[in-house]
């Protein structure tokens, strides 16, 4: 039975189908030649025209089916498409037949083309017949060996969500799985109640009670999504139902996965947090930006990091000449080349190990290379750490900054996109202060030379957003990691809120950006609603079947030092001027002298660089005045 299991995927060679094909098509010449003379008494009996019939149609029938490539056809999945397909071979064998028949008979058969014209039309429904009928008969097969098989492999019952083209064409694609069996459809309202789809009837919810009497009605394992956007919609009705009810949550992969009818073996998955927590997909010029960068070299620092990574995947797919990533980060740069090599074989591209605190080797990388855009990404990113360690984060973030736009000027780059954080927005913590330190030293240096002050050509872009799902330390991959452990899950404070984007969502806002920019501007983007920490630590656990309080606990240890207890909004009427895209918004904020700016950036890396950690906060204070210390011991430089 296993030695059948293999064999599924192609059931039976296309040079096999051909031969059948062949023969049942023969045969069915052989029966329409015997009718004919059975019936029609007056036709008279020959011996070569018989022959000539014989072999024609055996020699149409090879050659039609040859040119059609009919027996490529997958007979599992045949549709009407398919039927059209070989209806359409048939034909190609009639005209052969019938012009072979008639050139060999020529004048010595009277009567030889009305007769002709009736073996050649009854011919075509025969032979369309008999081949349909065979399929018929080797889908019927196929099908008892499956179930055989599957009586061995048990496999997992579900009901697919939505009645739309994409969860039919998921029941189409599952139907021959070994893994999955549809049993029917749901969705929500007792309107679709007696309904079929594609073969297979469809049920309805309205509550809990009607999912768990589904559940045990059918004996079903769980629901499965066609579709992302499914399962968001769901996730404050269904979802929860699901989990009441112990029944798993599965993601079916995109249409565009499928090759030859056929899953990728990573393709249904569990629902995880961050299928709940994206947004419906961005409109994004992705034309546009993909000539704003084609043919040109770009610099990525930082680019074994969460969005840095990302960046460099999505600048791979847009006809780039050839990609720099600069990261100080050895494993990480390593494992971001071997996925590049082994996705991207055509992308000319160089890792360079290096720091942005580095001068030397900044300006190597620069004269090397002569990168056209560069996408600064490189920073010290986590809170606490950093109000631990401020002198690092001022090297980094204010320091790297400087350096990486100052080069930028020196070698004539275009275009320079700085990436920033929603945490430079009315900073509570070291690392908001340093981000929006770097944005003022960018945007002071872009504005002096848009007023002539600085010679120059770069433009200079900063764009700011909030946390992304599942970067490198952030909360989600934090929390799996204790689930995993089986509990505690810590979460700072009941109340405590983010936004959240995804990483690619993040870096196409960070590209379509950098297109718009015509001048000197900060850009922030819509994060949407704030997600509840502790909402989000509930739902991971149950994600993971497990319940709330009883098989892991959620504990709450207390802001951190430099925490907010709610992040700022970032686009607000008040706060920023709409763009063409509804996403993206220019922040107001105030200007800096690019010379006074420069001055106090010289004298942060003096102080950062000796550790004189309390003239360097107050120095961070006095030139950003909202930042206030929130939970850290430098709330005393506020008075």
């Amino acid at each position: 039975m296993y030695k059948l299991n293999l064999g599924l995927s192609s059931y039976l060679k296309s040079t096999v189908v051909l031969a059948i094909d062949v023969i049942v098509s023969l045969i069915a010449s052989i029966c329409v030649l015997m009718f004919v003379y059975a019936v029609a008494a007056s036709v008279p009996y020959s011996q070569s025209f018989i022959l000539r019939w014989l072999f024609s149609a055996g020699g149409a029938s090879l050659l039609a089916f040859y040119l059609t490539r009919s027996y490529r056809l997958i007979i599992r999945y045949s549709t009407l498409k398919e039927f059209g397909h070989l209806s359409l071979a048939v034909l190609v064998k009639e005209v052969i037949l019938g012009f072979v028949v008639w050139a060999l008979a020529g004048s010595s058969y009277v009567g030889i083309m009305r007769l002709l014209g009736y073996l050649v039309l009854l011919d075509f429904f025969v032979t369309l017949g008999a081949l349909v009928a065979v399929r018929v008969v080797m889908l019927f097969i196929y099908q008892i060996i499956t179930r055989r098989i599957n009586a061995e492999h048990k496999k997992r019952r579900v009901l697919v969500y939505g009645t739309g083209g994409k969860a039919a064409s998921i029941v189409t694609r599952l139907r021959n799985s070994t893994h999955y069996n549809v049993v029917g459809f749901l969705k929500y309202g007792p309107e679709y109640k007696d309904q079929i789809l594609a073969g297979l009837p469809i049920y309805f919810f309205v509550n809990s009670s009607n999912v768990s009497a589904l559940r045990d009605k059918l004996d079903i394992d769980g629901i499965l999504f066609a579709h992302q956007s499914d399962a968001r919609e769901e996730k404050s009705r269904l979802i929860e139902y699901c989990q009441e009810s112990g029944l798993k949550m599965y993601i079916a992969p995109s249409i565009d996965e499928m090759k030859d009818g056929r899953l990728p073996n990573s393709g249904i998955r569990k629902i995880n947090i961050q299928d709940l927590l994206g947004r419906s997909e961005i409109k994004i010029s992705m034309d546009e930006i993909k000539a704003s960068v084609e043919g040109k070299t770009i610099l990525v620092t930082g680019a074994a990091g969460s969005i840095g990574s990302e960046l460099c995947r999505q600048l791979a797919r847009l006809g780039i000449k050839e990609l720099i990533m600069f990261d100080n980060a050895e494993t990480p740069l390593h494992n971001v080349r071997l996925e590049f090599e082994d996705n991207f074989p055509n992308l000319k591209f160089t890792p360079v190990i290096g720091d942005v605190r580095q001068l030397e080797r900044l300006d190597f990388v620069f004269r090397t290379y002569r990168p056209q855009i560069v996408f600064h990404a490189a920073a010290y990113k986590h809170v606490p750490l950093m109000e631990e360690n401020p002198c690092e984060a001022v090297l980094v973030n204010v320091i790297g900054s400087r350096n990486v736009a100052d080069k930028c000027i020196e070698y004539d780059v275009e275009k320079m996109v700085m990436i920033s954080t929603d945490k430079a927005v009315n900073p509570t913590n070291i690392m908001g202060c340093t981000k929006r330190l770097a944005e003022i030293y960018v945007q002071s240096l872009g504005l002096a030379i848009e007023s002539g002050e600085v010679d120059g050509r770069t433009q200079f872009v900063t764009t700011r957003f909030g946390n992304v799902l599942g970067s490198n330390g952030s909360v989600i991959p934090r929390f799996t990691e204790q689930i995993e452990k089986g509990g505690p899950v810590t979460v700072t404070d009941p109340e405590i809120r983010r936004f959240f984007m995804t990483i690619p969502e993040a870096c196409r806002l960070v590209m379509e950006a950098a297109t718009m920019v015509t001048e000197t501007q900060i850009f922030v983007f819509d994060m949407g609603t704030p997600i509840k920490i502790a909402d989000l630590a509930r739902n991971m656990i149950q994600l993971a079947g497990y319940e709330v309080d009883k098989d892991i606990k959620i504990e709450y240890t207390g802001l951190r030092p430099g925490e907010k207890l709610y992040e700022e909004v970032l686009a607000t009427k008040e706060n920023t001027i709409p763009t063409e895209n509804d996403r993206i918004f220019v922040a107001k904020v105030r200007k800096y002298d690019y010379a006074d700016i420069r001055e106090v950036v010289m004298e942060l890396e003096n102080l950062s660089r000796a550790v004189t950690i309390p003239q360097m906060v107050i120095l961070m204070k006095k030139t950003v005045p909202e930042f206030k210390s929130k939970h850290s011991v430098f709330e005393q430089y506020d008075k």
